[in-house]
């Protein structure tokens, strides 16, 4: 009888919180919904001006080049203070290590760089021209960009000091880790991939 009274006390206390729980969130919602209520709907034109579809194929492109030599100034300049000089990362800055690691995938001492571990080198142009610097992203012209991005190959190993990064050179350079990823088969990822179909 005692364990009876017990187990359905404890089934009431467990309902009760339960009911208590989804009320809670409910409210929450309510009053978060009627706080946040803020921020404006982009037109499509201000979409548009958006690159979010940067392919491994390079797709999506934008025109400019540039080359490591031109790089290295503004890598000193915009990306030193949180990567490091020799592109070693700065934890204290919560910047990672941009080079090194090459082979080190999948053994205990693996070190997830552009180097070791990317797969192709046009996800690098398109990370840095969205989000870097972190103090202002966005704010690099795409020549930059793409001498940004032939420094970090070139402290890599990856590619010569004066070759030239555009939107037909970068999707040709043979990343380290290229067939390190097992490629999604879905039908209608892998057509995009292709080029057969749009996303929707």
């Amino acid at each position: 009888m005692k364990n009876t009274v017990k187990n359905a006390t404890r089934s009431f206390n467990s309902l009760l919180a339960a009911t208590t729980l989804i009320l809670c969130c409910a409210t929450f919602g309510v009053s978060a919904a009627e706080r946040f209520d803020f921020g404006l709907t982009p037109s499509k034109d201000e979409i548009a001006t958006i690159d979010i579809d940067i392919m491994p194929d390079g797709r999506a492109l934008p025109r400019g080049s540039g080359n490591a030599v031109l790089g290295r100034t503004l890598y000193d300049a915009k990306c030193a203070a949180c990567h490091g000089a020799e592109l070693e990362g700065i934890s204290e800055a919560g910047a990672s290590a941009l080079i090194g690691g090459r082979g080190s995938i999948g053994t205990p001492q693996t070190k997830k760089t552009v180097e070791s571990f990317w797969p192709y080198a046009t996800t690098l142009f398109d990370y840095v021209r969205r989000a870097m610097p972190f103090n202002e992203p966005g704010s690099l012209e795409d020549a930059e960009v793409y001498a940004l991005t032939a420094y970090i190959l070139y402290r890599g190993n990856i590619i010569g000091e004066k070759v030239e990064m555009n939107a037909g050179s970068l999707a040709k350079v043979q990343m380290p880790n290229r067939d390190g990823f097992i490629p999604d088969a879905r039908p209608d990822v892998l057509n995009y991939r292709k080029g057969i179909a749009k996303r929707p």
